[in-house]
Parts: C-alpha cells; sequence; structure tokens
C-alpha cells in the first residue's frame, strides 16, 4: 500500500474481515496501534443481542470488551505490533497488512449527498444540517464513526437499540450508577435531540479529533514506559485541554496517596485511553484517580503518570471528582 496518513478514528479492514479504530496520534513507524471494533462473521460470532450488524450482504458482530483483543491474540497475532516505547507487543496492524482504510470524514461527505434510504441516514442528516447552522463549523470539519461508517445502509442496530441498559450489569467497582449520570450529564460531547419528524429523541456523541496540525507527540523520542504498580490519588486538576480527546490527558498537582506506592506523589498527569473518562474532571476540581502507575524516563528526563487503559483490573480503574456527595 501507497503512504498512509490516519489518526484517532480512522478505521482499518483487513483481508480477514476485522475493522480496526486507529487508536490515538502516536504511532510507531510503518504501523498503527488499533482497538479492535468489527469482526466478519466468517471468522466471528456473538451471542450479545447488541452485536449483530449488517452491511449489504454480509454480517459482523461488534466487539464488546476484551472479545477484540483476545480473538487477535488467540487467532490473528499478526495484528500486534511491537511498541517500542512499551518495549511489549500490543494491538495494532502494520502498513502493509490493511487491505482498506475508511476515514469519517470522506464518509459523511458521501451520506450528506444521499438521497434518506433509512431512518439513520435521514436522522443523520438532520442532525449534522442543525449543528451546522447553529455554528461557524462547515462540512470539513465533521465525519462519522462506528456503524454510520462502516457501511450505514445496513447498520441499524444502534440507532433502533431499544435495550440500553435493560439486563446489564454496573461493573465498576468504585464508580457507581448514579456517579457515571452526575459527570455524563455535565460532559460537551453527548447531544439529545427532539426530533419532530421521528417523533423520538436522538441520542447524538461527538468523539473530538485533533486536527492534523494540532498533533504532536505526548513523547520523546527517546522515552521509554516503566510499569510501577498500582496507585490510587486524590490530586488536583491543573490543566484539561486535551480531555475531549483519545488519549485524554489531565495535568495533575497529586495531594495524597490513598493507595499505591509514595512515588505516585511525582504523579503529573493522568493518561487515559477509556472512553468512560473523557471529559470526566475539570481544571481546578479535586479528583479521585485510580490506575496504573508509570514512570516515563529518557536519559534526560523522568516523570511519573498514571495510565487508564484496557488492563486485567479495567474496572477497578476510576477518575472522579472527589467527595461530589454522590
Amino acid at each position: 500500500m501507497a503512504i498512509v496518513k490516519l489518526r484517532d478514528r480512522d478505521a482499518i479492514i483487513t483481508k480477514e474481515g476485522l475493522i480496526f479504530r486507529v487508536f490515538g496520534y502516536d504511532h510507531p513507524r510503518g504501523a498503527y496501534i488499533c482497538d479492535a471494533e468489527y469482526a466478519s462473521a466468517k471468522i466471528f460470532s456473538s451471542k450479545d443481542p447488541r452485536a449483530p450488524r449488517t452491511s449489504l450482504n454480509q454480517i459482523f458482530y461488534k466487539f464488546y470488551n476484551d472479545e477484540g483483543l483476545i480473538l487477535v491474540l488467540k487467532r490473528y497475532p499478526k495484528y500486534t505490533i511491537y511498541y517500542k516505547l512499551l518495549n511489549k507487543k500490543i494491538l495494532g496492524v502494520q502498513i502493509s497488512d490493511i487491505f482498506t482504510i475508511r476515514k469519517p470524514k470522506q464518509k459523511l461527505k458521501l451520506i450528506i449527498k444521499e438521497k434518506p434510504t433509512d431512518a439513520l441516514i435521514d436522522a443523520t442528516q438532520r442532525v449534522f444540517h442543525k449543528i451546522k447552522n447553529a455554528s461557524d463549523l462547515s462540512l470539513e470539519d465533521f465525519g462519522v464513526f462506528g456503524s454510520l461508517l462502516h457501511n450505514c445502509s445496513g447498520f441499524t442496530n444502534e440507532f433502533n437499540d431499544k435495550d440500553v441498559m435493560k439486563g446489564k450489569l454496573w461493573r465498576f467497582k468504585d464508580y457507581n450508577l448514579k456517579e457515571y449520570i452526575w459527570h455524563q450529564k455535565r460532559k460537551l460531547i453527548y447531544g439529545m435531540f427532539n426530533d419532530t419528524k421521528s417523533g423520538r429523541i436522538i441520542k447524538a456523541e461527538f468523539e473530538p479529533v485533533k486536527d492534523w496540525n494540532e498533533i504532536t507527540s505526548c513523547y520523546k523520542k527517546n522515552d521509554r514506559i516503566f510499569p510501577k504498580g498500582w496507585a490510587r490519588l486524590k490530586a488536583k486538576v491543573i490543566d484539561d485541554v486535551d480531555s475531549p480527546f483519545i488519549p485524554s490527558i489531565y495535568h495533575i498537582e497529586p495531594i495524597s496517596v490513598i493507595k499505591g506506592s509514595k512515588s505516585a506523589l511525582e504523579t503529573i498527569r493522568i493518561f487515559s485511553y477509556m472512553e468512560e473518562f473523557r471529559q470526566q474532571v475539570k481544571k481546578d476540581e479535586t479528583i479521585v484517580v485510580e490506575g496504573n502507575l508509570e514512570e516515563v524516563k529518557s536519559n534526560k528526563r523522568s516523570y511519573n503518570q498514571i495510565t487508564l487503559t484496557y488492563c486485567p483490573k479495567y474496572y477497578q480503574q476510576v477518575l472522579k471528582v472527589y467527595n461530589s456527595n454522590l
């Protein structure tokens, strides 16, 4: 494949029928760090009623929790890449293994030109025009992801899902449902549109992506990351400018160590790959964070960070406002 330039939310499709989402903006040369999102029914099936997706004449299944990671590690280990920064292999795709790509901006342009063929396309067009007319933004500033990106004329489960919370088990250990709702309500990345045409409330999610001229590496060339255990901190947020993106970055001043090594007091930032914790806390708020304590080290500098990411203790991780009386 020729030169490929991708960023967060772009999609990579492999010849086997795996669909990956490009994850973040820091990638090793010749490859992209990814998250596995969907797989063709030819290679994967799921009993989860939320999982089936139909695109044209093909059936795909959406991965939930660590299903995608397990499938790749067990059957398609070629879709792991060595990441020198971490000194280990992680989920990712070599450029030479890319079958095709899909980009959110290009897909939305096609959708806007379409004659609406189903409720999802129709609703997408109306929501887009409502946002565009109420702002200084243009078509060039938007894209679509998820089912809309992947041949949306057939992917309708997410739009028609009437089983949002029914039967679901809340799995976070120190982040209850009441706290979750309180934090979600104040985020600016979710919208509710009262659509008179369909007679329903349309939920819209806005996933901010950095423009090409805004992308810089979060690490220096010679940085290496070393695990330092597990930590829980009380801290003050001093900068949240990158909180809407993935990774979400919060610069902090530690107040006290609640659990873990006292070296956690040297933590200067929270580095989160978890969708749940985008725009989670704000500048000047006192917060609680629990997760993987890491040392970022090179010949010229060293600092600690807490990383929230896919790991065996996924649901023990937390980021929330301290003592929010919830």
